[in-house]
């Protein structure tokens, strides 16, 4: 890509101008808009027009210096042309149609990696900083189980369950399914937080996921950006699972405004006296969906969207296209640059929605004589060893059950553990 086509047009420009003398906020930039009709009149207007709008001093301030706006702009210019990450503008065809429909969409998005994973069918896994040894690996479990089911993980990068969530979206071994994982800043695009996650960073853009910010670069982590994370998180995905939660953590942000845009939200229960699930629990008694399987949230999301559960890759079906234009929405998990959508209406056109999204058979037959091995497996996996202690049965003779149980279907071997598919 030239430099000349990483220019940013004067339309482009006043919209970044005005991010940037506003610092992000979406209140003050929107009534702006909303009052002088676009971002370039409102940026050229007076400053005792802004005054009277109401707008906060700290920006008129810097409204009455557009040489460092300007500056500031270069800057963002140079890296861009340099490639240290990207952006994109809401008036953009590969923006995130679905980012639209919330409330306070942001008027444009830094991002590092692959930006068509931002049109993609998502669905969000958030939860505590601190989880529980068994909630990271539900979390990364349930992550894994889904991205091979075709969605895209998205969470907030933050520790604990976000982190999970992220690398068991990325731990596929076959390259089709790798990468399918979306980071979600809290500070600017070229902030690493927390320091220490440099390598998950690396990891998600080298295996072909995207790491998205709405602020402006070097703008650091405070209390306040990371709800603001909340709602993108929210507003890009599907639906959202909350795997472990207190009962005073930000991924209940993360639910309620998930429920307020209309969409599911899914909990994982615990024991009762498990004061870090107390989050999950309080979810549950508000009126989200208890899971206990990563299944039960392809089979709710997906019949949301009318796929047809018999079939790998099937249209939607009429019910799915009232859902989408109802919602104005776009669900699209396609392939980068295979797919076309009506911005207008968020129906997907030219080739199935989600086409990519796998669905399971809804009932298993599996033979009477295999039915022991079976049954001591589920969707994490079991090693060999663990089998052969539970089963009871020679080495030889469990090898054998399992190879006829990975030859009807019903079972996959990762990493040395079987698992039911």
């Amino acid at each position: 890509m030239t430099a000349a086509s990483l220019s940013l047009s004067d339309d482009q420009r006043a919209v970044l101008a005005l991010w940037s003398e506003v610092n992000a906020s979406l209140s003050a930039y929107h009534k702006l808009v909303t009052s002088f009709g676009n971002a370039e009149l409102a940026w050229q207007a007076k400053v005792e027009a802004w005054r009277q709008l109401g707008i906060h001093h700290t920006h008129l301030t810097r409204h009455e210096q557009p040489e460092q706006t300007l500056a500031s702009i270069d800057v963002i210019q140079q890296a861009l042309i340099e490639g240290r990450y990207g952006l994109l503008f809401s008036d953009q065809s590969d923006y995130p149609t679905q980012l639209l429909t919330i409330y306070d969409p942001p008027p444009l998005l830094f991002y590092r990696g692959d930006k068509s994973r931002l049109r993609q069918a998502q669905i969000a896994i958030v939860g505590s900083r601190k989880p529980t040894a068994h909630a990271q690996k539900i979390t990364f479990d349930i992550a894994q189980y889904l991205a091979q089911a075709g969605y895209i993980i998205t969470s907030g990068l933050a520790m604990g369950v976000d982190k999970r969530a992220h690398l068991g979206a990325l731990a596929q071994l076959d390259p089709e399914y790798q990468g399918r994982t979306i980071g979600v800043m809290g500070t600017g695009i070229d902030v690493n937080y927390p320091n220490h996650h440099d390598k998950l960073f690396s990891q998600i853009i080298e295996k072909g996921g995207c790491i998205i910010s709405e602020l402006l670069p070097h703008t650091q982590p405070h209390k306040h950006t990371f709800p603001r994370r909340n709602r993108l998180v929210a507003g890009l995905s599907l639906a959202t699972i909350v795997t472990e939660a207190t009962i005073q953590s930000g991924s209940l942000i993360t639910a309620r405004l998930t429920s307020e845009q209309g969409k599911q939200v899914f909990a994982i229960p615990s024991h009762i006296d498990n004061s870090n699930a107390e989050g999950c629990h309080h979810l549950i008694r508000e009126g989200a969906t208890l899971i206990y399987h990563p299944q039960q949230v392809l089979e709710d999301v997906n019949s949301q969207l009318g796929y047809n559960h018999d079939s790998r890759a099937t249209t939607p079906s009429s019910k799915s296209d009232k859902y989408l234009s109802n919602n104005n929405q776009s669900h699209s998990s396609q392939p980068a640059n295979s797919i076309d959508v009506d911005r207008s209406f968020g129906i997907a056109t030219g080739q199935p929605i989600a086409s990519n999204i796998k669905s399971t058979p809804s009932a298993i037959v599996v033979p009477e004589h295999l039915t022991l091995v079976y049954e001591q497996l589920d969707w994490h996996g079991q090693d060999l060893d663990a089998l052969i202690v539970t089963t009871k049965l020679a080495p030889s003779q469990l090898i054998g059950q399992l190879m006829e149980l990975e030859l009807l279907g019903v079972i996959s071997v990762q990493g040395g553990r079987y698992l039911r598919v």
